[in-house]
């Protein structure tokens, strides 16, 4: 079982998501929390594996709970899950150590695929967002390593740059599928394909990977 923290000061808010939570067998709500505080103390009194942060809290806010966390130096996954699609929100949290961040309005597969995804020691950030951390992105490479990603890209199918264009989109398979009139099992080969080609590990890096290079596409 995966166990979930909720902390989101809105009572209505902790109550939906947490029916489209316990939908799933291996999800297990171990603790609510309506502030910072509530939750740091939560985290004494329950074996918790992921975390669900809201950003704009009373008495101690999401960005503040979650530095707080990082500095416990505890095993829990963070995922900011907010109305906030700002760069500055988005960036400064992942900077802080965050493992996901996912948006409220977002589709219920995302939270779910999100919260799985950095149980696993991955992260989660939905690909339409990439574009807000790409900006961020410091111009750190080295020309080979520059070289090697524009050897990677080459090594595409034009089928394959064509749903790597439509990952960076956001778009999920079945969108995918659709775009390009083909099968949804197609796309999930060509995605597996794409991965192992630019070395990437999930949606979110592939996205960034196609936009950091589109002009070469």
């Amino acid at each position: 079982m995966i166990k979930i923290l909720l902390v989101d000061d809105h009572l209505l808010v902790r109550q939906g998501i947490k029916k489209i939570l316990e939908l799933e067998e291996d999800f297990e709500v171990v603790g609510e929390a309506a502030n910072g505080v509530e939750a740091l103390e939560a985290l004494e009194n329950n074996e918790v594996d992921v975390i669900l942060l809201d950003i704009n809290m009373p008495e101690l806010n999401g960005i503040e709970t979650l530095r707080k966390i990082k500095e416990m130096d505890e095993d829990q996954k963070v995922i900011m899950l907010t109305f906030h699609d700002e760069r500055e929100y988005l960036v400064e949290t992942i900077n802080l150590g965050a493992n996901g961040y996912i948006l409220k309005d977002a589709e219920s597969d995302s939270l779910i695929k999100g919260i799985r995804d950095v149980n696993k020691g991955g992260s989660y950030v939905h690909p339409s967002l990439a574009g807000a951390l790409l900006k961020d992105h410091k111009q750190t490479e080295s020309e080979p390593k520059l070289s090697k990603e524009m050897e990677d890209l080459k090594r595409l199918t034009r089928r394959e740059k064509e749903v790597l264009s439509l990952i960076s989109q956001g778009m999920n398979n079945r969108e995918i599928a659709n775009s390009l009139f083909i099968s949804e099992k197609t796309v999930k080969n060509h995605v597996s394909n794409i991965f192992k080609k630019i070395h990437v590990n999930d949606r979110t890096q592939a996205a960034i990977f196609a936009l950091k290079n589109q002009q070469d596409q």
